[in-house]
């Protein structure tokens, strides 16, 4: 007599739904990352804008980011995903590549710091600008550590 055994239990945890997403690493993430960034640009639009090549970019990274992180943490939080294996993949090549973009911001504010230093209307834009050098460098880090928590999942 040949014995059937159960099929085998997904060793895959669940995607997180509701409230359960600010508890569960890496979506945890999210919000840091989307307040993070809302610095960044609002950091960055507070200056003078001297630099508007580098400083474009940085504000065209910061803003796109902040609002595609609050359409996939509205997705998190209302359940849209339907706990399928595909928003993992989805998760993990957008929040891969959004570090890759906020780096590039992040150096290139920092540039934009250091040629403020001893330009027009000195003090204040060089110490808006450090902030949000700070600010793109940590909301980096966030994308870096979510898309690394989420691809070792």
């Amino acid at each position: 007599m040949a014995s059937v055994s159960p099929p085998a239990a997904s060793t895959q945890p669940a995607l997180p739904s509701g409230i359960a997403v600010f508890k569960t690493v890496p979506y945890a993430f999210i919000l840091p990352e989307i307040l993070c960034g809302t610095w960044v640009w609002i950091l960055v639009a507070a200056t003078s804008v001297s630099f508007p090549l580098l400083q474009g970019w940085v504000m065209y990274v910061s803003l796109t980011s902040c609002l595609i992180s609050l359409l996939l943490l509205l997705v998190y939080l209302l359940g849209l995903h339907k706990n399928s294996e595909n928003w993992k993949v989805l998760d993990s090549l957008y929040h891969g590549a959004t570090a890759i973009l906020y780096m590039s911001a992040a150096v290139l504010q920092a540039n934009a710091t250091i040629r403020s230093e001893f330009g027009p209307n000195s003090p204040p834009n060089y110490e808006l600008n450090s902030a949000a050098s700070f600010f793109a460098f940590i909301t980096t880090f966030l994308y870096i550590l979510h898309a690394f928590n989420i691809y070792y999942q």
